[in-house]
């Protein structure tokens, strides 16, 4: 009895796992499958089940710098090809100035919007139009929130007469309702009525374009009214972009500013008398009177139709005498500085 006593306090833990043990039943061989069924079909319900896409916030800063950066591109583009016409009649191209804009446009959206790439303003803020009604909501595809795919060819094809063809035809309709006076016309005229119907259609454009700037700054989705009637959003083109820094502007500048320093320190220094001697272009203006006299002295060419500025009979183009005249009223000629009463064609009484 002695002995037992002695063993019982003695190994309370062996006791006590022995009647654990013997009290739960070990799990059948086939436990592992039944649980493996059960979180498969669970896995396969959260896996099916729609997701909420991931929200993106794109920069506003970002997409009202490309919409200028867009403007800017367009004012360029617009004075290379004024450049090309300089030598045409004065004025020429003012009239045809909404055509030339619509035609700048169309080839900035044939060349970027049109080929799914993004316009150069858009291409330098890393941005890209997205259609959001085709925007994937769930699955595998989803990873940053920017995936999706380009503009249809039928929201390219609605972009370019929206934005090309319904500038060109607004101002087209101001131009013409300018000229022809319809605002002074009589108040129940047909002229009188379609002005007042024009004011209306431009007061409430700018109504729902202020409305839309104003919902744009609360989510930043649509930047403008057609963007929001077409359902095209500006996201980021790529997640991750490096911002690159470039100086070569600056450094251009500073050497034009170092430059043009050294030059007021050294011209007042030089004698234009005793520099001229060592020129090998240089000559006297004696020796090239006759010629000077053969060309105009306003655009330095032969006159194409000369005629004789009055009463000193200089020659000059019709076209550079006559703006001059028009632009100043009392105009005095390039040569003698004699005041310009009339022009004649040369060869004429």
């Amino acid at each position: 009895m002695e002995r037992r006593e002695t063993l019982t306090p003695s190994s309370p833990s062996s006791s006590f796992s022995a009647s654990s043990s013997f009290g739960n039943d070990p799990p059948s061989e086939d436990a592992w499958v039944t649980e493996h069924h059960r979180l498969l079909s669970r896995w396969k319900s959260l896996r099916d089940s729609p997701q909420v896409a991931i929200p993106v916030s794109i920069s506003r800063v970002n997409q009202f710098d490309s919409a200028r950066l867009d403007v800017e591109m367009s004012a360029m583009l617009k004075e290379q090809l004024i450049k090309v016409f300089s030598l045409m009649k004065p004025g020429f191209l003012f009239q045809y100035e909404p055509e030339l804009d619509a035609f700048l446009e169309f080839l900035i959206w044939r060349f970027s919007i049109w080929v799914d790439k993004p316009t150069p303003g858009n291409a330098l803020m890393n941005l890209r139009y997205r259609d959001e009604r085709a925007v994937p909501i769930g699955g595998k595809e989803v990873r940053t929130g920017l995936e999706g795919p380009g503009l249809s060819v039928s929201q390219k094809i609605w972009y370019c007469l929206s934005t090309v063809g319904g500038q060109y035809l607004w101002s087209r309709l101001q131009s013409f309702s300018a000229f022809r006076r319809w605002g002074d016309s009589e108040q129940r005229s047909l002229a009188r009525r379609f002005w007042i119907l024009l004011r209306r259609v431009e007061g409430l454009y700018k109504a729902a374009a202020f409305c839309n700037l104003l919902l744009f700054l609360y989510n930043g989705r649509y930047r403008s009214i057609i963007e929001r009637a077409l359902r095209a959003r500006l996201v980021y083109g790529s997640p991750n972009m490096n911002r690159a820094v470039s100086f070569e502007y600056m450094n251009r500048q500073l050497v034009w500013n170092e430059f043009s320093e050294m030059l007021l320190l050294l011209l007042p220094l030089l004698n234009s008398s005793s520099v001229k001697k060592f020129l090998p272009f240089s000559k006297d203006k004696s020796t090239g009177s006759s010629g000077d006299e053969a060309e105009c002295p306003i655009c330095h060419s032969s006159p194409s139709i000369p005629f004789l500025a009055l009463p000193c009979h200089h020659r000059y183009c019709y076209y550079c005498l006559r703006t001059r005249c028009v632009a100043v009223s009392s105009y005095r000629c390039a040569r003698c500085d004699e005041a310009v009463v009339a022009i004649q064609r040369q060869g004429t009484s």
